[in-house]
């Protein structure tokens, strides 16, 4: 899945429609299918308005945040550079997603292809676009620093946290899919699933931190600065039962 990315405009005073029908249509693909990326672009396409321009202007008045935005360094380049990533230490926050990725079989750059395949406006030269890229390419990180996996029901864990972080409203939208979607299941997934949106309010703003220090921490210290609690509901259910959350979705699709 896709962090926080679309729509967004370049200039300031656009205030993209929230596009309901569009949403529904591709929540229910994404439910079928967790892979479906797409969907998940195109849901934060209809629905997430003006949060980008809300998010960079956050940014602006947060310590630090002017310097980041003033450099607008592009993670996907850095999270691709291989030899940068073989250079983090075992322990290490880049140490984990390098190790993450490779066994997950992801890049950064696959996951810019696909948010291009919905639109282009993320990829102008402009500070909200800058942000929205930012946005997206963090994503993978997050799963490093929040603990969840892939597994279907890491992701939907995840889209709660990310909700909380961001305020995108996509992100809501997919997590209460998946919960209401999961609610007569066996293991406890809408609790699980609300923890992951407790967990993303409780931590720090992450879209303020520097990444490329950031990967050279420990992740057990990062995760404590940055006060990301363990996902004590998500780790304890099984990990054959995580990729079973949504068993009537994928029974009908």
């Amino acid at each position: 899945m896709a962090a926080d990315i679309l729509p967004m405009q370049p200039r300031s005073e656009a205030f993209p429609r929230r596009q309901w029908g569009a949403a529904l249509v591709a929540l229910r693909r994404l439910l079928a299918d967790k892979e479906d990326t797409t969907a998940v672009f195109e849901i934060m396409r209809a629905l997430n308005g003006d949060t980008i321009r809300k998010g960079y202007d956050r940014l602006l008045t947060v310590h630090d945040g002017g310097r980041l935005a003033y450099e607008a360094v592009e993670l996907a380049p850095r999270l691709m550079d291989s030899a940068w990533l073989e250079s983090f230490a075992p322990g290490t926050v880049g140490a984990a997603y390098r190790e993450f990725t490779r066994s997950e079989n992801l890049s950064a750059d696959g996951l810019a292809e696909i948010s291009r395949s919905v639109g282009d406006e993320i990829e102008v030269k402009h500070p909200y676009a800058w942000f929205g890229r930012r946005n997206r390419d963090v994503h993978d990180l997050w799963h490093v620093l929040s603990g969840y996996h892939r597994d279907a029901l890491g992701e939907a864990c995840l889209v709660a946290f990310s909700y909380a972080q961001t305020k995108g409203l996509g992100w809501a939208l997919i997590a209460v899919g998946a919960a209401l979607s999961s609610r007569k299941a066996e293991y406890p997934y809408p609790r699980a699933i609300w923890e992951g949106y407790q967990r993303g309010k409780a931590a720090a703003w992450l879209l303020a931190e520097d990444y490329e220090r950031l990967m050279a921490e420990p992740l057990d210290v990062a995760r404590t600065r940055l006060n990301i609690t363990p996902a004590t509901l998500y780790n304890a259910i099984p990990v054959e039962a995580r990729d079973t959350v949504l068993p009537e979705v994928q029974m009908a699709a």
